[in-house]
């Protein structure tokens, strides 16, 4: 006869550790292609020259769109840095170790040419098809892309040299992934970092302290002994340095090895790896220069003037990144609010998560197409109007798209919920490196002032920024009154230090708004000039007015 503790057992038996049935619950995005399933990025491809790379691009947006190579960032970020000064002997190596889903996305950004491909390839769209596959592989993880910026932006600051460059550019623009710590000598590819933010100074680099001893003569080219503190120094496993010092002449620019010319180590020794918020799989660290042999690049006291090539290329970076990280905060609460329901509906189908996906998608779309419209004038350059474009654009939109990126993760992590603030998703690490883009190469305040000092310095620049928006005259009236106000208000910059966040918020929306209105479908455009345009930029997410096609601006940005 069965008795009641065998019934208890058996009921245990049948139900096990099966409580319920997963329902309501989404499936990871992944497995999908990150170029195909991107209509602006597509489009933009298209439009802005890069055509001939769009086959290419849609094969490497489906390789790393993948599952396993999706889950490389969530490892890279899992297995953070770690730091050795000295091997088990004693000896000075200040070595980096990383985990090996890091060295894969550097091998893959290498080997795809994202630190070189406009210089070995200098064609029509070259920058542009750089900075597609740049904003994709970014959505996979960023933290790697920031030696891939630095290698990559030194190429026009080593130019000044020429003897320099002839020595050193074919070892860094070659597609070969080499992390050892080692000479140059015995590599066949190389990458560069840079070395300007000092304790005392910050953005003030003028301020620097560190010093710069000549060797034996003075000059160009000539090599000095650096001895100084950097308070920050990114990605300190790179194999050399753009480096900022005071030589005898004033403040100089130096290219400072990890290894001496003879195979000894060179005294520029990492004191401690930074303790980030975010950007975690990327070191950054704290360094002493204790005699460092460093090359001069430039002329004497011409440092600034020789390193801001770099440093305007990696700000140029600095809006890829940030665009790419809102792509994939847009593209994981669509995705998600297209598989959660709630009260009897799919979230993607209530009108209040609508309007919301759909700004975000906006936002999105707008930083994107700034973005590549940057991308082609740097193709363009021996252009008067795309160098002018250039000079205020980058600022502008290196300002407005970083400062934007925080507002679009955090709304998304909302629309995912409680889940979205999960260590065992992407949100939480979209989140913490949002904020980083708009702090590194120069804050808010600093990029506006920039603005500033291109239209003192040059006033064709804020004249080539009219133009260009201008090309959108007559197409859309709330765009047509936003410039006339901007022109007005632009007249008079007697006090634009006080209103400078103001003016070059309204800079920056109107340049967005032009080009969606001549590129983008009219529902994109209207949506877009009529919330952020009407509104002197100052908007809250979920906010779209009557009138605008929520679900199909949800429906183009969404993933799959």
């Amino acid at each position: 006869m069965e008795t009641a503790a065998h019934q208890v057992a058996s009921h245990m038996d049948h139900y096990g550790a099966v409580t319920h049935e997963v329902i309501n619950q989404p499936h990871e995005l992944a497995d999908y292609n990150l170029y195909s399933s991107d209509r602006p990025l597509a489009e933009a491809v298209v439009r802005e020259n890069a055509q001939w790379a769009a086959n290419d691009l849609a094969d490497f947006g489906a390789r790393i769109g993948t599952a396993d190579y999706l889950d490389l960032g969530a490892q890279a970020n899992r297995h953070l840095p770690e730091y050795d000064t000295h091997d088990r002997y004693g000896r000075r190596v200040d070595l980096v170790r990383f985990h090996p889903s890091y060295h894969q996305l550097m091998k893959t950004s290498i080997e795809e040419g994202l630190h070189s491909s406009p210089w070995t390839d200098p064609r029509p769209g070259a920058h542009v098809a750089r900075a597609a596959r740049f904003y994709m592989h970014s959505q996979i993880e960023a933290g790697h892309g920031c030696p891939i910026t630095m290698t990559f932006a030194a190429v026009p600051a080593l130019k000044v040299q020429p003897e320099i460059a002839k020595e050193w550019l074919p070892k860094i623009l070659a597609r070969r992934y080499d992390p050892r710590n080692a000479p140059a000598d015995e590599k066949d590819g190389i990458t560069i970092g840079m070395a300007m933010t000092e304790k005392q100074g910050g953005s003030d680099v003028r301020a620097n302290t560190t010093r710069a001893l000549p060797i034996r003569s003075e000059g160009p080219g000539q090599p000095y002994e650096l001895v100084g503190h950097k308070f920050f120094v990114s990605a300190p496993m790179c194999d050399a340095f753009l480096v900022l010092a005071q030589a005898p002449g004033g403040l100089s620019c130096f290219l400072v090895p990890r290894w001496k010319p003879d195979g000894t180590k060179n005294p520029l020794q990492v004191l401690r790896l930074k303790k980030k918020m975010g950007n975690v799989s990327n070191a950054s660290s704290e360094t002493e220069l204790r005699g460092a042999l460093g090359w001069m690049i430039g002329e004497e006291g011409r440092g600034v003037p020789t390193i801001i090539e770099m440093v305007a290329m990696t700000r140029f970076d600095c809006m890829i990144g940030s665009s790419a990280g809102m792509r994939m905060a847009v593209s994981q609460a669509i995705d998600h609010c297209a598989q959660r329901a709630a009260f009897g509906r799919l979230l993607i189908d209530q009108p209040i998560m609508t309007n919301v996906l759909a700004d975000l998608a906006l936002e999105s779309e707008a930083a994107l197409t700034l973005t590549m419209r940057i991308a082609r004038a740097l193709d363009d350059r021996a252009d008067s109007h795309e160098a002018n474009l250039i000079r205020i654009g980058t600022a502008i939109g290196k300002y407005w798209i970083c400062k934007r990126a925080p507002s679009v993760a955090t709304e998304a992590m909302e629309c995912i919920g409680g889940s979205g603030v999960m260590e065992d998703g992407p949100m939480p690490r979209l989140f913490r490196e949002s904020p980083v883009n708009a702090i590194w190469e120069g804050s808010g305040n600093v990029q506006c002032l920039d603005v500033l000092r291109a239209m003192g310095k040059s006033p064709e620049t804020l004249e080539a920024y009219f133009a260009e928006v201008e090309t959108a005259e007559g197409m859309n009236a709330t765009l047509d009154a936003h410039i006339a106000d901007l022109r007005e208000d632009m007249r008079n910059t007697g006090d634009f230090e006080l209103r400078a966040r103001n003016l070059v918020d309204r800079l920056a929306t109107g340049l967005q708004a032009s080009l969606l209105v001549r590129h983008a479908p009219s529902y994109v455009s209207e949506a877009f000039c009529a919330s952020r345009l009407a509104s002197h930029g100052a908007h809250q997410y979920g906010a779209l007015p009557k009138g605008v096609d929520c679900r199909a601006i949800v429906e183009r940005a969404r993933a799959r």
